[in-house]
């Protein structure tokens, strides 16, 4: 219960920011000893929002408020003041406890429009968002206009329980492709701020091609094995028969080729930032892949990466026999890899991300903490709870909280 002879009240200040203006407020409150129960502050294109509730003895209300307003003239800011009675304040502290979510919506560009959809989601399943900040740097006029490399996110801290979770996702997965936007939804604990483990997908992930498919061109059997791989990759054979056939069209092909296409391969948009920053903040990093040990090792040596894990083709006497050594890397496999590389590290499983595009990738998408869809087909994204279509692979970043200020440090 609050004393009969203290006041709550809580005092918002708006207007141009400046240096010392959050120091000028809190002076008078030291002044009067005051308690500071809860305090926040944003500052949109140099305008200043800040609100402070604090607890005083009922004797020195008058004086703060008299003072406030009188340093508010003098720095040029509005001041308002509103009583807090402590049923009020007795429900807020008991907020506390709801679940709290964080939705990150990104795309190239992010309009009212887009912003109004997304938040009526949330609207609708009667969460509230408490905080709203833009991860992303500030973008020049010229570039909004015309650079296609251009990206926007905005990360909403959101309280409550949806009340129906599946229904809201779907709605958000829908409108991600009505408004070329992305969007991750997820719970705000400990672990995702604490991801340390994660697993790409190669081919159509890492890089913007199937190797198979280049090297079936290669092999002059492009359009057969073209054929086979985007049927495997959209769920309509099993991955293991598809692979057989594919390898077996290769055979006769020489080795020397597979070199050729390493050195060529299209690396995808954003890779390079994302590796940096992941080897910088100490992440591990494992390429789990339907396609070839060969390419995946090329990658390794290239980024620093931590495990690799794929097919191995047979050669003999430099030429691909078409046989492969071993068990195919399939999409179970690769969770139980997920799964294996995370007790080596000593990594919780909460704490893992996988990335990938194609339906082999849904059982690793999964298992881990964090399963992002990337440029991928439409079962897959159907599948996926986030999923990044609009931008480069560096968009995983934003989607574990990261922001240009700090990554451009």
């Amino acid at each position: 219960m609050q004393p009969s002879n203290t006041e709550l009240i809580l005092i918002r200040v708006t207007g141009e920011d400046r240096p010392g203006l959050t120091a000028s407020v809190t002076e008078i409150l030291a002044k009067y000893d005051a308690t500071i129960l809860d305090i926040g502050q944003a500052d949109i294109h140099n305008t200043l929002s800040l609100g402070i509730l604090f607890k005083s003895e009922e004797r020195h209300s008058g004086f703060i408020m008299k003072e406030l307003l009188f340093k508010a003239s003098s720095l040029g800011v509005t001041i308002r003041f509103e009583p807090i009675t402590t049923e009020q304040y007795e429900n807020w502290v008991g907020m506390q406890g709801k679940n709290r979510y964080i939705l990150t919506v990104l795309g190239r560009k992010l309009s009212a429009r887009q912003i109004s959809a997304a938040t009526s989601i949330l609207a609708e399943q009667d969460m509230n968002i408490d905080a709203i900040k833009r991860l992303t740097g500030r973008i020049p006029l010229d570039e909004c206009q015309a650079d296609a490399r251009t990206r926007a996110c905005i990360e909403f801290s959101v309280r409550g329980t949806p009340k129906d979770r599946i229904a809201m996702q779907e709605k958000l997965m829908k409108l991600a492709s009505e408004l070329e936007m992305d969007f991750s939804f997820q719970q705000d604990n400990m672990y995702r701020r604490m991801r340390r483990l994660i697993c790409f997908d190669m081919d159509s992930t890492l890089i913007e091609t199937e190797v198979i498919d280049e090297l079936a061109i290669r092999a002059g059997v492009g359009d057969e094995v073209k054929a086979i791989t985007e049927s495997a990759m959209r769920g309509e054979i099993d991955f293991t028969e598809s692979f057989t056939r594919r390898v077996a069209l290769l055979k006769g092909l020489d080795e020397s080729v597979m070199q050729e296409i390493a050195e060529s391969l299209p690396i995808t948009e954003g890779v390079e930032r994302l590796m940096y920053v992941l080897k910088k903040y100490g992440y591990k990093i494992a390429i789990l892949s339907g396609g070839f040990t060969y390419f995946g090792q090329y990658l390794q040596k290239k980024y620093g990466i931590d495990y690799v894990y794929a097919n191995e083709l047979e050669i003999i006497d430099g030429k691909l026999t078409g046989r492969y050594l071993g068990d195919v890397v399939d999409g179970k496999r690769k969770a139980e890899l997920l799964r294996l590389i995370a007790q080596v590290e000593k990594v919780d499983i909460a704490q893992t991300i996988a990335v990938g595009d194609g339906a082999n990738d849904l059982p690793m998408l999964g298992v881990a903490g964090l399963g992002i869809a990337f440029h991928a087909k439409p079962k897959v994204v159907a599948n996926a709870k986030q999923s990044i279509n609009t931008i480069g692979l560096d968009g995983v970043l934003y989607f574990l909280g990261f922001k240009d200020s700090y990554l451009n440090m």
